[in-house]
């Protein structure tokens, strides 16, 4: 029977879209004890008996709770793999995919500000948990229960780095010799990995916010154009041909280009894609909130693509499902099915740099845009409580229009909210945020001024049913 003070603990724990995170008031030593109980029990009743990795992120509370995570894990009889630093999200992936683990659990908070911290449960093939699994665990909070110390497995410490690195030169098999790469860790995880990945694959490499600053300079990790000034100045300044930044625990990439700035992940995500294809084949998995242009260089070679919700975990199902070549959404994170089923923006890296030496980004998305039209996308939130999310939805079901902005509806897709798709090939997406009290308004057009239009028209459809 749980009792009372461990049933209040538990219910603040709740896997969202991409793990539990919360502020440090919350995300609570006792509490991620309890996680790795109830991690340990479900893998029991599995009858797993291989062993688990944790990883952490930079953050300062991050080490202490991977090893309390640790601790009890291995008092549930299981042995538990450590790395020696923090080390980014995918190399954790990969190394319970490539050692044939049980699966993997990381402490971080991503790109959130330093007062949040976080976890995420990997599968053992490495990708993002699917909710059967996360409920599971939801269930299963409880205080640890150990087993006599004689039954405890062993916490091994040692770092990831060297295989993960010897594996992603392989597998990119890229020279980027006297390429000029400017490379901003953020303080985050990537620091010491990217860079260095980057040059032992030739490039010449300017390193940016490459220490440990557990409070990221006062900010948050997140690869976004307000958050990477000096990233985009130094590219301007001729400083690099490229610019690459990390999230806090480098599963997210950014791009900066000379002519560009900041490169908008869309347009990156269609520009690798469409590098991947000159020497690979293969479906493109795309989240709903994605551009359509994915979608024109993908019919452009005669490849099919596969839409899914919001969140790499379903991007990361349907990957498999489809035998996808790429993977991807517009927040920054993709992946790729044969080396991993994850977001991975350290190997993203190296594949970014190789697509710049073949044909520079500029040039190639001016190509692209070329040959598929202008494409623009813009997004506002709309305030909504959580226990408002579904019947706005259900009285937005009900209310659908017949034209928005004075074009008429061509279809709506359900897989993630509603998503108008327009006569004239625009779009218009209303989803409830998995991580805050808001509604999400997404747009996309030919141009900035009909975005907004769209965004305008789809706050009154909105506005008025929360």
């Amino acid at each position: 029977m749980v009792s009372d003070g461990a049933a209040e603990k538990a219910a603040a724990i709740e896997f969202g879209t991409d793990g539990w995170r919360a502020t440090l008031d919350t995300f609570t030593t006792p509490r991620v004890r309890m996680v790795g109980q109830a991690v340990a029990t479900v893998l029991d009743a599995r009858g797993e008996t291989r062993p688990v990795a944790v990883g952490y992120d930079a953050r300062e509370s991050s080490r202490g709770f991977a090893e309390e995570l640790a601790r009890v894990i291995c008092a549930n009889g299981f042995d538990v793999l450590l790395p020696d630093r923090d080390t980014p999200t995918p190399v954790v992936a990969w190394t319970v995919r490539d050692r044939d683990l049980a699966g993997g659990l990381q402490i971080t908070a991503s790109h959130n500000p330093p007062e949040y911290n976080g976890v995420k449960f990997l599968s053992d093939e490495g990708a993002p948990a699917l909710p059967g699994l996360t409920e599971e665990i939801e269930a299963a909070l409880a205080e640890p229960d150990p087993l006599p110390e004689e039954e405890w497995g062993a916490i091994t410490e040692e770092s990831l780095l060297g295989n993960y690195r010897e594996h992603a030169l392989d597998y990119a098999d890229v020279d980027l010799s006297g390429h000029a790469v400017v490379y901003d860790a953020m303080h985050g995880s990537g620091r010491g990995v990217t860079g260095d990945l980057l040059a032992r694959a030739g490039a010449d490499v300017t390193a940016l916010r490459d220490d440990l600053d557990p409070e990221f300079g006062g900010s948050s990790p997140e690869p976004t154009a307000g958050k990477v000034g000096e990233l985009i100045d130094r590219v301007a300044d001729g400083e690099g041909e490229i610019g690459i930044v990390n999230d806090g625990d480098a599963d997210r990439i950014g791009v900066v280009t000379p002519e560009r700035g900041f490169l908008g992940p869309n347009l990156f995500f269609a520009a690798l894609y469409d590098y991947l294809l000159e020497s690979r084949d293969g479906p493109v998995v795309r989240t709903v909130s994605s551009s359509s242009i994915i979608d024109r260089v993908a019919e452009a070679h005669d490849e099919p693509v596969f839409e899914t919700a919001v969140g790499f975990k379903w991007v990361a199902e349907a990957m498999a499902d489809n035998d996808a070549l790429l993977g991807g959404e517009e927040s920054g994170g993709f992946g790729l099915t044969d080396h991993l089923r994850n977001k991975d923006g350290v190997l993203m890296a190296l594949l970014a740099v190789a697509a710049d030496t073949a044909e520079p980004l500029d040039e190639r998305v001016d190509r692209l845009l070329d040959a598929h039209g202008e494409i623009h996308q813009n997004r506002v939130s709309v305030d909504c409580l959580d226990d408002r999310k579904e019947p706005v939805l259900a009285a937005l079901e009900e209310s659908l229009p017949e034209s928005v902005a004075g074009v008429a509806v061509d279809g709506i897709n359900t897989v993630d909210g509603f998503k108008i798709r327009l006569a004239d090939g625009t779009w218009l997406l209303v989803r409830p945020s998995g991580t805050e009290p808001k509604l999400r308004v997404y747009a996309e057009a030919g141009s900035k001024d009909r975005v907004q239009e769209l965004l305008a028209a789809g706050r009154e459809i909105v506005t008025p049913l929360v």
